[in-house]
């Protein structure tokens, strides 16, 4: 393209034009965007990306509700645009521990609504009979499983926009720079010329980071080898027609997969030691034998996958007239956290990251990525993958980015517990707490890069104190009990008879503060923000269709002075969300590094902090949710009546420098309270779970709206919010579901061990058929965790209006078997201490 060809301003740029970025065009398009250009420094239509070298094949089910519909609605769109060839596909299983985590996917396709069944060796062999299946203990079957062709979707993309006449293209077009200013993104130059922008998405896969730099911030990805060769021509496939007749095969315990293509086999591997490039090291088209993202094979990483493939597919790949005609080190992207990277980029306005896509989901973001920027949300759940909410002040250094990808890649095909942590760079994040909890032999769990004691230890003692009381709530599983211990139980119960210490909490905090503080507070919250100083409202933040886009906890501490607590997790989405409605004089500060948690409950947590504190730390001087600052020790606090756990006490914000200090006084002085640090197994499991309190991200997410989640205790504020007119109506309708609580009633219902649920297993009727709601939804579970108190095992999930009744019997799935559940709470409020005697000091 020439520089007279290029447009001197768009509307909408956007930078990279493989599946993910032709996608973005289109969907763009089809919702009223009417000026974008789509550059990239490659041809069209094959650019030099992943999308050119991807194997792309579709396996729709995953452990996660969202990457499971995302998957589904992109093969829909690859079958409308006559793409998609629907082969099926199995996964199998060379071990006993395999076919467990077979049966677990089955149970996600029922919670997330594909078709999937376990098959025999022998079943295999007949989908598959080049199969050696002698070797094979089993398959999973996803009979939606197929192909696509992503380059052609790109060009129906391209050419949809271009015949609205909202899209044009500059091809062989190579971004030099992105200018800024005053934080707002102005232009994008290019090797053709500049193109002043009102808007930047940057979809150019693993180039993403470079262009991000350009603007000042990062993208934190890091191009990844996965290797692959092709060999044939293969007899066998020689009277096929079409390019694949046979299901795609993934050997899960050898991270590798086989699949037709044409009278080729390809035959690839995540099994290889993990390879990682810098984007610098990446050859330009020109310097490249192939494609940029396709360098020669590291033969020797391949060794042993060619080996297991002999293994597996030994009469094909013994075909004398076959030879490798192709082989590679396929770049892709690899994250921090194997997610992708999506959504707006706070330091700059009008810039927007979309990467670290697959191929079996880039059609379906494009589109959720298209409502979020036009209507200001998506209509499927991605808050999981929103670019900022996972790395808030952390996790963006070449050495984190690096290091958590080695790893992750290393789980594409793993076994990965729900549990399960991340290993490498830790500890990053620790609170003025940490030395006082290593010395008690804390088990850390991380959150937004936080270290957070899991359990104590130190507290293994209580198991036996509470011998009676757990009974039938360990688990004998080795799965069950995996990253868990039965010391939470112990520490749970402690709490509830004595008193607790929970800190660092890993809130993520921050303040809006200025003259229109109130106004933007009042627009953003659904509680009531004009409240006295010292007031607190808990408050959900709502989408424009009310679903959740986040629940947290807002203080007014000052007249133009609010500070915001929600989970360290999601501190950077909910950040970015107010800053991006923020309005008038008002500036949002930070405080998640400078402000320490340490959460103080039970029984006698009131005479403890009486005694320390030099004001009355009372009923008669605090109500609830009132946060006001009081002296313990030596160290000013801001004290805050407020509960999770269900249990009388208070929140202590405490600047990070002096929270030692408040740490060994309050631990020191409660040794005559038998005071014990409890962990977030009690914090964020047992004691949520006994108490029915919804979590972000499991019971609250744009799916279901707060009457659905039973959360419209605040009624209808006057003032005008995101979402009020939709909440309104939602409060007026009768709910399609509704929240509730179920216990487990037997864990052994045919014998054998006591199992116990981890959560997103399908709640069944009695006839064992998955229940769904009026709009479609099904009932899975949304969180699991025992409560000690009740002595259940307990659950939570949306139920269809039919079965939300009190005493309703159903079924939950699990690794293949059903648990008979019973509900035992509809909408708002707990199994334990439902009226919250407890919580207000009523009965103690």
């Amino acid at each position: 393209m020439s520089t007279n060809d290029l447009p001197q301003s768009a509307g909408t740029v956007i930078i990279g034009a493989g599946i993910v970025g032709s996608s973005l065009a289109g969907e763009l398009a089809e919702r009223g965007r009417d000026d974008i250009l789509l550059i990239d420094k490659g041809p069209l239509s094959d650019p030099g990306g992943s999308t050119g070298h991807a194997s792309n094949f579709i396996f729709p089910v995953d452990h996660s509700k969202d990457m499971t519909k995302l998957t589904s609605v992109s093969r829909d769109i690859y079958r409308d645009f006559d793409t998609f060839t629907n082969s099926g596909g199995i996964e199998v299983a060379r071990t006993e521990e395999r076919m467990e985590e077979l049966k677990r996917r089955v149970v996600s396709a029922k919670s997330f609504g594909e078709e999937a069944e376990l098959l025999t060796p022998e079943e295999v062999e007949e989908l598959v009979p080049y199969l050696n299946t002698d070797i094979i203990k089993g398959g999973f079957y996803s009979p939606g499983a197929g192909t696509c062709d992503p380059l052609r979707a790109g060009e129906l993309y391209r050419q949809q926009a271009k015949d609205k006449g909202a899209l044009s293209t500059a091809a062989n077009t190579e971004v030099t720079d992105l200018h800024v200013e005053d934080g707002d993104i102005q232009a994008v130059e290019t090797d053709a010329g500049t193109v002043a922008a009102d808007e930047v998405i940057i979809a150019a896969g693993l180039w993403s980071p470079k262009i991000a730099e350009m603007a000042g911030v990062d993208i934190p990805l890091s191009p990844a080898v996965h290797q692959m060769v092709s060999v044939g021509p293969i007899e066998r496939f020689e009277d096929g027609e079409g390019e694949i007749n046979y299901p795609v095969v993934r050997d899960m315990d050898t991270q590798m997969y086989e699949r037709q293509h044409g009278n080729d086999i390809e035959v690839g591997s995540y099994e290889h030691r993990p390879i990682l490039w810098d984007v610098d090291d990446v050859p330009s088209i020109e310097e490249a034998p192939l494609s940029p993202t396709q360098p020669p094979l590291t033969e020797d990483a391949f060794e042993q996958s060619m080996e297991h493939a002999l293994e597996i597919i030994p009469d094909v790949l013994d075909d004398p007239d076959a030879g490798i005609r192709h082989s590679i080190d396929g770049l892709l992207s690899v994250t921090p956290d194997g997610h992708p990277l999506l959504g707006p980029i706070p330091e700059v306005d009008g810039l927007w990251s979309c990467a670290a896509i697959w191929i079996k989901e880039a059609p379906a973001i494009a589109r959720e990525v298209s409502k979020w920027m036009t209507k200001g949300h998506p209509d499927i759940d991605i808050v999981a993958h929103d670019h900022v909410a996972r790395f808030d002040e952390y996790g963006e250094t070449r050495e984190f980015v690096k290091s958590r990808g080695a790893e992750g890649f290393q789980k594409t095909y793993g076994i990965v517990h729900p549990r399960e942590q991340w290993q490498s760079t830790r500890p990053l994040r620790t609170s003025a707490f940490y030395n006082r909890q290593e010395d008690l032999d804390a088990e850390f769990f991380e959150a937004g890069g936080w270290e957070r004691p899991r359990w104590y230890e130190s507290n293994a003692d209580l198991v036996e104190k509470y011998s009676d009381e757990i009974e039938g709530l360990q688990r004998p599983n080795e799965w069950d009990s995996r990253w868990w211990s039965d010391i939470i139980l112990g520490e749970h119960l402690h709490m509830r008879d004595n008193v607790g210490m929970i800190g660092d909490t890993g809130f993520g905090i921050f303040d809006i503060v200025g003259d229109d503080a109130m106004e933007n507070m009042q627009q953003l919250c659904v509680a009531e923000m004009d409240v006295d100083v010292g007031e607190s409202a808990y408050t959900p933040v709502l989408a424009p269709n009310a679903g959740f886009v986040s629940d947290l906890t807002v203080a007014r501490i000052g007249e133009n002075h609010y500070r915001v607590i929600t989970g360290g997790a999601h501190a950077g989405q909910d950040k970015t969300w107010f800053q991006n409605h923020l309005e008038g004089d008002v500036e949002l500060i930070g405080r998640s590094s400078e402000l320490a948690t340490l959460g103080v409950w039970g029984p006698n947590a009131q005479e403890l902090l009486n005694e320390l504190a030099e004001e009355e730390m009372s009923t008669d001087t605090f109500d609830f949710a009132e946060m006001k600052e009081v002296t313990i020790g030596p160290v000013r606090v801001q004290a805050f009546r407020i509960s999770y756990v269900g249990e009388y006490g208070w929140e202590l914000y405490v600047p990070m420098d002096q929270g030692q200090k408040l740490w060994d006084t309050i631990y020191e002085a409660g040794q005559e309270y038998d005071i014990r640090p409890v962990g977030t197994g009690v914090y964020g499991e047992t004691g949520r779970m006994e108490k029915s309190y919804r979590l972000m991200g499991a019971e609250l997410e744009i799916d279901y709206n707060p009457a659905e989640a039973g959360l419209t205790f605040h009624g209808v504020k006057d003032a005008d919010f995101v979402g009020k007119e939709a909440y309104v109506e939602a409060i007026e309708a009768e709910n399609a579901a509704t929240l509730c609580t179920l216990s487990v009633t037997d864990h052994a219902p045919d014998g054998g061990e006591p199992r116990f649920m981890t959560g997103g297993e399908p709640i069944l009727d009695q006839d064992g058929d998955v229940l769904i709601d009026d709009e479609g939804r099904r009932s899975y579970v949304t969180s699991a965790g025992t409560g000690p108190s009740v002595g259940k095992h307990l659950l939570l999930s949306y139920l269809p209006q039919e079965y939300a009744n009190e005493g309703e019997e159903l079924q939950v799935e699990y690794f293949g078997q059903h648990y008979p559940v019973e509900v035992e709470v509809v909408g708002h409020g707990g199994v334990f201490d439902p009226e919250g005697d407890r919580l207000f000091r009523n009965d103690y």
